[in-house]
């Protein structure tokens, strides 16, 4: 079999980084396998380690430090019939622990590498949770005061069925990765080297000192015993059925009509309580039904219960390929916390973009035409503002008509919920439009 690595991008680490030596022993390992590229998936994170995804011609998947084995497990349940190899650094196994426990319980069919030279050597050299306590880092003291965690003792305590321990310099280790690649199960592969770029200069070893700090630290050669059991993707497989995955490609199927042709960017700017999120997702809802793209974004304090609420709902008629609102067509005005977290939209507004802006709220100069609401005067509460104003949206933008909009209320709301939001609505609707912009 030819070699799997991508021809147009050579590998390029540090000199004399062991991360080479690993990656072509992977690469020889897939040969022996006999796989061909588009058969196997790289899923890799952030840091040294994280460059093997692009130095393969296979699919890849590069994603958030410590989060690899999320994503490969995804893959794999998705795609049973790939090879998916999971490569993560120390650094990434300290970070993402709580996500390495869990591959271990569950025991799908992956590969883990665990690329372990003992310090975070993209980032400075600083101790990772595998670094000696007798070792010199970026980090000063600190790894004096912790105990490094043995990466295969912990995960042969939390359940993975098959463990090696390696030095990137042991003669057997593609004959290891082999064994890995085939196990019908979980597996890790501790492959212990050097970082030349960091490590080294501080405390130098030789290919022949890793070989001992291997042999002290205890080999670990594969199949663990009592581990083995039933693989996770097969068992999973069994529960759901086997019917085949079928792709829902044709969408949700249009109800009404929209009048719009390009893009449509609205920004709802609220406090918690008034409900903001849940109804730019009625707006959004209601686009999807007229046959509209749609993307919705949300920000809101972790404290949920106070701070700023705001939605951002872009609308088009056309694929959307970047869901940002650069110069909003229209912005709903509901509490003072929102226009605070969104002060810098202000100037961007243009004498063509719709404000509907609660009385009691003031907001910075802008260019834009206002439709100022008194909701205190129409009886309507701080909680269901938000609501009122799809209906004005839905009258002053034309972009679907408020029955349109009721009906995918009505589709969409819970019954507790329909009753008193098509009120709101309607209510809205019934609000007069716009006077000339605001100066």
């Amino acid at each position: 079999m030819p070699s799997l690595l991508n021809p147009s991008r050579p590998p390029v680490f540090c000199p004399g980084c062991s991360h080479e030596r690993s990656l072509h022993a992977l690469d020889k390992a897939f040969q022996r396998l006999h796989r061909q590229p588009h058969e196997v998936v790289i899923v890799s994170d952030i840091g040294c380690s994280g460059l093997f995804d692009v130095f393969f011609a296979t699919h890849a998947f590069h994603g958030l430090h410590g989060r690899a084995l999320t994503y490969a497990t995804g893959i794999k349940l998705a795609q049973p019939h790939a090879t998916v190899v999971a490569v993560m650094g120390d650094g990434g196994v300290g970070i993402g622990g709580a996500h390495v426990l869990a591959a271990c319980r569950r025991n799908l069919d992956l590969t883990l590498l665990v690329l372990n030279n003992f310090n975070f050597g993209m980032t400075g050299g600083q101790a990772s949770c595998t670094t000696p306590q007798d070792a010199h880092t970026g980090s000063a003291f600190l790894n004096t005061l912790e105990t490094p965690l043995d990466v295969c003792r912990t995960v042969a305590a939390a359940g993975a069925p098959f463990v090696v321990r390696r030095s990137v310099y042991s003669q057997d280790l593609v004959e290891k990765l082999l064994e890995a690649l085939r196990y019908p199960g979980f597996a890790v592969v501790d492959i212990w080297g050097l970082c030349p770029g960091r490590y080294l200069k501080a405390n130098p070893i030789s290919p022949k000192d890793m070989d001992g700090m291997v042999a002290r630290a205890g080999v670990w050669d594969g199949v663990v015993a009592g581990n083995e059991r039933r693989e996770y993707g097969s068992a999973y497989a069994e529960h759901r059925g086997h019917a085949p995955f079928v792709e829902d490609w044709k969408g949700i199927e249009a109800q009404g009509r929209a009048n719009l042709v390009g893009r449509h960017g609205t920004l709802f700017l609220g406090a918690a309580g008034e409900r903001v999120l849940s109804a730019g997702n009625l707006w959004a809802m209601a686009a999807v039904r007229a046959g509209l793209h749609v993307t919705q974004k949300s920000d809101y304090n972790i404290t949920v219960m106070r701070g700023p609420s705001i939605a951002e709902v872009l609308l088009s008629s056309d694929p959307i390929d970047y869901p940002g609102i650069e110069e909003p067509d229209a912005v709903v005005v509901l509490a003072r916390e929102g226009v605070e977290r969104m002060a810098q939209i202000w100037n961007r507004l243009s004498e063509r973009t719709l404000v509907i802006q609660a009385a009691d709220v003031p907001v910075p100069k802008h260019a834009g035409r206002t439709l100022m609401v008194d909701f205190k005067a129409l009886d309507i509460a701080r909680k269901n503002r938000a609501m009122a104003s799809l209906g004005m949206l839905a009258r002053w933008t034309g972009i679907f008509s408020i029955e349109d909009l009721v009906q995918a209320a009505a589709a969409t709301l819970a019954p507790s919920q329909r009753d008193g939001a098509l009120q709101l609505l309607r209510q809205g609707a019934a609000v007069p439009g716009p006077g000339s912009p605001r100066k």
